[in-house]
């Protein structure tokens, strides 16, 4: 059998295996040796059967008998049906799809099964167990593992257990691949890793590691072969990003070395002083910049950490300072900085911000966004800001008159074309890839320097795999002055007493945002206006009907509430007096820009929204938060949200609302109060919650094995070290065509781009 063979053509599959197969992606031999077993069904966990309770993964040893056979009363699919019988009790057992089973064993067998003890309305069953014959039972057949002290024979793990889907088992599977493995399918395997990387540390090779992993003789083998898979996929990442980082390195770029002096003199006009992170980053941005070879960084902040601050001062070094080249200044004019935000509000927010940074220089700033384009400052009105058409924008960009452009990724299609690009601020763009960044490179191979700027908490192993191709800053310090935020978890019984807190804030003239998981009870209920008035006046068209959908944890139902139903709620029941504001995703941008500026302006004192807050969205004066269904949220989220309302000097509340019961989960949400800031809660998340609700880190392709390897900061290390090695070497990896074919191959598993 070669490792190539397709799977209908060495194993005899019905129509319902194939449709298995192919939902599973496994079309080759190869491709089921790489499906690898989700864990293993220990021999260790020996149980009686007086002793099951559901939810328990147990092997039993006993007598079978009452085979049967049966179809499913709606699907008529057929299955398997019998019990098990051991000193202390009986059992039921169930192989769902399996009907052939009851005619496969005889009554009165002795047999070893493992299998998931599963409640059923008749009581509990064993739900679709290994089986294993046995020659003869022991006398007692309670006697733990049946093993005594230096007998190896049934040492280690009875079966692996993988992935099923409809029509497929786990046990088809493990037959299926002792198949493969029984033909010496493994013998002329080469290994894609470099030989002196696996002894390096330790790993398994392929062959092995592959044996290891589907028939394992003892825990310390199956671990010893996941770490060697989970070493493997971050180290594909690695090579593919490093890759990227030296050919963008291999552009040249605008020369930036300002005087010291300058940059303090824009720092102090700043209403805060710089913290001591903010003016380490600083160091390090213009130190990149100064060289001949474009800048690739990441700078991860803390919310209200000041990020805007270090990208604003880099903006200014920019277009302000001729740079150098070989020791002479450049005459070709103001350089040019493109600012690209995620949102049209926050596009719109720092278009505002940096008319205040830059008003007392003459630099002109342009703003494009899918509405329209506009540009500070206006001829009529120097202070403010005009509407201009795209096309006389984009003339303007082109001939390098407007200096700074701010936008959405309107910034970067075909038709914005720059003068002189030489900076690139992405904020909050996560997935701005190695394209997206090749579409900034000039024909004549100059590129610009990149920012990239993120306040999502992302673990340090998650940033420096995921964003591997950057160099990290870290602002951990908030401004001076800042109180901390009085963050509370709510649970139903003291939903009232909170009311009047917030009640008491609102009277001080501060503001609220109300956060909610989703928009409406249902998809086609009508949106309301953005805007309900104390007055009653603008309630049309019709709101939608109350009352609130759940969803069940461990059999309770919890509420999910919607922006729009919470808003007419309150309003009707809790501040009355009060203007309430909604924003969610699929209102129209102009909406949306109407709704913030009313709440900037003081015209709205609650906000309503959906987690569209949660990134950049900066009200000074809103300084509490209600947080809606919380266990819904991971906690980095969570952490998000509440510095919406931190962006002031007054004392700042959150109000967690939390409608789970389970301790596990109010425990979780704990953390909020006693973690020290965003990246010790993502690590907290990435534990609890792993790196599938961090970030949306599941739409990168990314396995559960290289997730385990993402919480392992030396295995990334390693990965790092060795391919930054690599690709410096060799950065197209010729003495390792194996390797490059196996990245090729993983990359295109992932979604980076």
């Amino acid at each position: 059998m070669e490792l190539s063979d397709k799977l209908e053509l060495k194993f005899r599959l019905d129509a319902n295996q194939k449709r298995a197969l192919y939902r599973l992606k496994l079309f080759s031999v190869a491709d089921l040796l790489f499906h690898f077993p989700v864990r293993y069904s220990d021999i260790s966990v020996v149980m009686k059967i007086a002793d099951l309770t559901p939810g328990d993964t147990a092997t039993i040893y006993g007598k079978i008998s009452n085979l049967k056979t049966k179809k499913g009363f709606r699907s008529k699919i057929g299955r398997a049906e019998g019990e098990i019988e051991d000193l202390s009790g009986k059992i039921k057992i169930i192989w769902f799809h399996q009907a052939y089973l009851a005619k496969m064993i005889h009554n009165a067998s002795n047999v070893k099964l493992t299998g998931k003890v599963t409640a059923g309305k008749q009581g509990i069953y064993l739900a679709n167990p290994e089986l294993e014959r046995m020659a003869d039972m022991p006398i007692d057949s309670h006697d733990t593992l049946f093993k005594k002290e230096g007998d190896k024979k049934n040492e280690g793990f009875s079966y692996p257990v993988y992935t099923e889907t409809r029509g497929i088992t786990s046990k088809w599977f493990y037959h299926a691949i002792e198949k493969i493995l029984r033909e010496k399918t493994l013998d002329n395997i080469n290994d894609y890793i470099p030989e002196d990387i696996l002894k390096k540390y330790n790993l398994p090779t392929l062959k092995t590691a592959l044996i290891w992993i589907h028939k394992p003789k003892n825990a310390k083998d199956a671990e010893s072969a996941r770490k060697r898979f989970a070493f493997e996929e971050v180290f594909c990442i690695q090579l593919e990003r490093q890759h990227d980082k030296l050919e963008y390195r291999k552009n040249k770029s605008f020369q930036i070395n300002p005087p010291k002096k300058m940059v303090e003199e824009f720092l102090q006009r700043f209403p805060f002083d710089a913290t001591n992170s903010q003016k380490k980053s600083i160091g390090v941005i213009l130190d990149d910049m100064a060289k001949n070879f474009p800048m690739s960084r990441l700078l991860e902040g803390d919310v209200g950490s000041g990020k805007t601050a270090v990208a604003a001062t880099a903006s200014y070094v920019t277009v302000m300072e001729r740079p150098e080249k070989d020791g002479q200044r450049q005459n070709f004019g103001n350089l040019q900085v493109a600012y690209m935000a995620p949102t049209e509000i926050l596009a719109t927010q720092h278009f505002e911000s940096f008319i205040e940074y830059f008003q007392h220089l003459p630099i002109n700033i342009g703003l494009i966004t899918g509405s329209g384009c506009r540009k500070f400052p206006s001829k009529l009105n120097p202070s403010g800001w005009t509407t201009i058409s795209r096309a006389q924008l984009l003339k303007w960009v082109g001939n390098g008159e407007i200096p700074i452009l701010i936008g959405t990724h309107a910034l970067i299609q075909k038709t914005v074309k720059f003068k002189n690009l030489a900076l690139v601020v992405i904020d909050e763009q996560h997935r701005f890839g190695t394209a997206q960044r090749r579409k900034l490179v000039r024909k004549d191979n100059i590129a610009p320097h990149l920012l990239s700027m993120t306040a999502t908490p992302i673990p340090r192993t998650l940033a420096l795999t995921i964003y591997g191709d950057l160099d990290l800053s870290l602002l951990d310090e908030m401004p001076a002055g800042r109180k901390e935020i009085i963050t509370e978890i709510i649970t139903p019984n003291r939903r009232e007493n909170t009311y009047e807190k917030v009640r008491q804030e609102l009277k001080a003239g501060r503001q609220l945002y109300v956060i909610c998981p989703r928009i409406f009870e249902a998809e086609d209920e009508a949106e309301p206006l953005p805007i309900l008035s104390p007055r009653g006046s603008r309630f049309e068209p019709k709101a939608p009907k109350e009352g609130r959908r759940g969803e069940k944890e461990g059999g309770a139902k919890l509420e999910m509430k919607a922006v729009t139903t919470e808003a007419k709620r309150l309003k009707k029941e809790i501040f009355q007096e009060y203007e309430i504001g909604i924003l969610h995703s699929k209102m129209s941008k102009d909406k949306k820009e109407e709704v913030m500026s009313a709440f900037v302006n003081g015209k709205i004192n609650i906000l309503c929204a959906t987690s569209v807050v949660e990134v950049g969205v900066n009200v000074p004066n809103a300084t509490v938060i209600i947080i809606e269904g919380a266990e819904r949220f991971g906690l980095a989220q969570l952490h998000q949200l509440r510095g919406r309302v931190i962006r002031s000097s007054h004392q700042a509340y959150c109000f967690i609302f939390a409608e789970a019961k389970s301790e596990k989960t109010i425990a979780r949400l704990r953390a909020l109060k006693t973690a020290k800031n965003g990246f010790e809660l993502a690590e907290l998340d990435l534990t609890l919650r792993g790196a599938g609700e961090l970030g949306g880190t599941k739409q990168w392709g990314i396995t559960d094995l290289g997730m385990e390897a993402i919480k392992n900061i030396k295995m990334v290390e390693a990965a790092r070290l060795e391919a930054t090695r690599l690709i410096e070497e060799d950065p197209e990896l010729t003495k390792y065509p194996l390797l490059k074919q196996k990245v090729k191959q993983k990359v295109s598993e992932f979604h980076f781009e």
